[in-house]
């Protein structure tokens, strides 16, 4: 069964997705210099001194995170998907990990979470916004389903600071990146090779990292920190929910 998507970005998010996920981990990896599971790493990390007992990871996609979260917590995970496809990869890395126990994946929506207010010890979400139509709203969401003093983290993608490494970026991601997806992962690839540098550059022109600190505060999260990761390509953010 599918979601009703209502937002424009949700419905372009699984027209995308909706052909990837068979090679989505390996053309991941590929596409990004290796860099995204060292990106994965450092979101978690802020997440494995809580010692959470559940969490929840969001825009989960063929469950890459929310298997880190169980391989280095002893928490049960949700993941969160909006599309279908990638969950049911996810699903059959669930079960090659042997974590079936342990791991539980759910379609569902960032903008409206099918889950009680204060579900869950601790959350994630990677390379979310961009397809959402407000990160504010769903910002605040995210802070509805989980405890007070739970620990959260993120990963997005980021344009580079210095001039010098965003003019090396902005070559990559619109020359090298679609050519590159099309000769690995086809059709499909190259056209999220197309879609991945302007969207990135969209989002920070209308939500740049000092709008996202001030996003988070306003949704209920305390002592947010950023960390800029491979000279400006990603970001990792954390903070924790407040009233704990």
């Amino acid at each position: 069964m599918s979601l009703g998507i209502p937002g424009d970005r949700n419905r372009f998010a699984q027209r995308l997705f909706a052909d990837l996920p068979a090679r989505y981990d390996r053309l991941a990896e590929w596409l990004s210099f290796g860099q995204n599971s060292r990106w994965r790493k450092a979101m978690v990390d802020h997440i494995v001194p809580g010692s959470p007992r559940r969490v929840l990871d969001v825009a989960s996609g063929t469950a890459g995170v929310a298997l880190q979260l169980a391989d280095r917590t002893s928490s049960h995970v949700v993941g969160v998907d909006l599309t279908l496809s990638m969950l049911k990869i996810g699903q059959r890395n669930v079960a090659q990990a042997h974590q079936v126990r342990r791991v539980q994946l759910v379609n569902g929506r960032a903008e409206a979470l099918p889950f009680p207010d204060a579900t869950f010890d601790a959350l994630t979400f990677t390379y979310l916004f961009r397809y959402v139509d407000d990160p504010q709203a769903t910002l605040n969401e995210l802070a509805r389903v989980v405890r007070p003093g739970a620990l959260v983290a993120s990963l997005e993608f980021m344009v580079p600071p210095s001039r010098f490494w965003r003019g090396s970026w902005w070559a990559y991601t619109r020359l090298l990146l679609p050519v590159g997806g099309l000769a690995t992962g086809g059709l499909e690839w190259y056209r999220v090779g197309r879609f991945l540098g302007p969207s990135i550059s969209r989002l920070y022109r209308q939500y740049p990292v000092a709008w996202t600190v001030d996003a988070w505060r306003q949704a209920g999260f305390e002592d947010v920190g950023t960390r800029v990761m491979s000279l400006g390509g990603g970001l990792v953010m954390w903070g924790r929910r407040s009233g704990g």
